[in-house]
């Protein structure tokens, strides 16, 4: 499991890296709300912990970015903004909980144990994008009411495609990620472009919405209209 912390004390930040870090998870820190949010359209997050008070770009700014692009990981607040309303603002905002500092770390951990559990049972088994249908036990993919037949590779790379939605997906992710290459070449970035051509003409082709777009010079990216 990935977490990002966006949050902007460095010595908050350093302890909840090396905590989160002791207790088993994979950890990113930003210090500023867009360093995070580049963070966030880049890399895959199973979790968010963010900071309302942060230089740049507030953090209620960034949890409502990150709902209306329809990124849906859950996402605790850490702040020591502590009023009714404050709390009322942020889960209004897309917030799935709400932690105020100071905190106890075992209080953090079950939180967060709680949030990935309540993801993981809700989202699973089946991704979805605008009328596209992703089936994770019957693979099976329909667009509208018209079944999808793809190969293994094209499952795979739709899947890690969906499961990113609303982020952007760069070719050495998808080496690294679906076709486990970990040295980069020439050959396997023209395989993966002849994999997203097949996988547009199943997809996107028949249909007036286009749901796969090329993000020119960085990669690609699945969102329901021109990202």
């Amino acid at each position: 499991m990935r977490i990002l912390v966006i949050e902007d004390e460095r010595k908050v930040a350093s302890a909840l890296e090396e905590g989160l870090t002791n207790a088993g998870y994979q950890v990113d820190v930003a210090f500023s709300g867009e360093d995070g949010f580049y963070l966030l359209s880049t890399r895959r997050y199973d979790l968010l912990l963010l900071d309302l008070m942060l230089p740049g770009r507030d953090g209620l700014e960034i949890l409502k970015t990150i709902r209306r692009k329809g990124m849906q990981f859950p996402i605790l607040i850490l702040t020591a903004r502590d009023t009714v309303e404050d709390r009322v603002n942020g889960l209004d905002s897309g917030a799935d909980d709400y932690l105020v500092k100071p905190f106890a770390f075992a209080e953090l951990l079950a939180r967060i144990r709680v949030l990935l559990r309540r993801g993981r049972s809700e989202s699973s088994l089946r991704l979805v994008l605008a009328d596209l249908e992703m089936d994770l036990v019957t693979r099976k993919v329909l667009r509208g009411k018209s079944e999808i037949n793809l190969t293994v590779r094209e499952f795979d790379l739709l899947e890690y495609l969906l499961r990113h939605q609303g982020q952007i997906v760069s070719r050495e992710m998808l080496a690294r990620d679906v076709w486990q290459q970990t040295n980069r070449a020439t050959p396997i970035d023209n395989l993966i472009d002849v994999h997203i051509a097949r996988l547009r003409r199943k997809i996107d082709d028949p249909f007036p919405v286009k749901l796969i777009h090329t993000i020119r010079g960085v990669g690609f990216m699945m969102n329901e209209g021109a990202p």
